[in-house]
């Protein structure tokens, strides 16, 4: 699978976006190596007024369509933690299923995770164990 990602940086409106394909090794490094700390101490030396986006990453995997963002932010005591937001096609009931199920695109979220751990759920991501991501959404 190949994968291409864009980049949500605090001071800007626009997002970047990286149109060059890239593998699973290197999503897994520019994740980790990310300076998340140094762009949330950034975000706060702004104008409130100003701040456009959390430091954020979205991998898009270029084979199915699915996403996976990262973003983060500091909780109270001034931890770094990141939501994640997920992005899959998932069947859906219309009408309350008078209509049957139909497949849609949906965005899942889950919030305050360590790097750690959204690094795990990114490696399932970028090595296709998508049962294991939904496994988080579960607890």
């Amino acid at each position: 699978m190949t994968f291409k990602y864009s980049i949500c940086h605090p001071d800007k409106p626009e997002i970047e976006y990286k149109n060059q394909l890239i593998s699973k090794e290197e999503v897994l490094e520019i994740a980790k190596n990310y300076p998340w700390t140094e762009k949330l101490d950034f975000s706060d030396t702004l104008d409130q007024n100003k701040v456009y986006f959390n430091p954020s990453l979205d991998f898009s995997c270029t084979n199915n369509g699915q996403s996976f963002a990262l973003t983060a932010i500091y909780d109270k005591q001034k931890n770094l933690e990141f939501s994640l937001w997920y992005n899959r096609p998932k069947k859906v009931k219309s009408f309350f299923g008078l209509f049957g199920e139909s497949e849609k695109m949906i965005v899942d979220d889950y919030w305050s995770l360590n790097l750690d751990e959204s690094l795990k759920f990114l490696t399932y991501f970028v090595e296709g164990k998508y049962d294991a991501i939904e496994d988080l959404y579960k607890k």
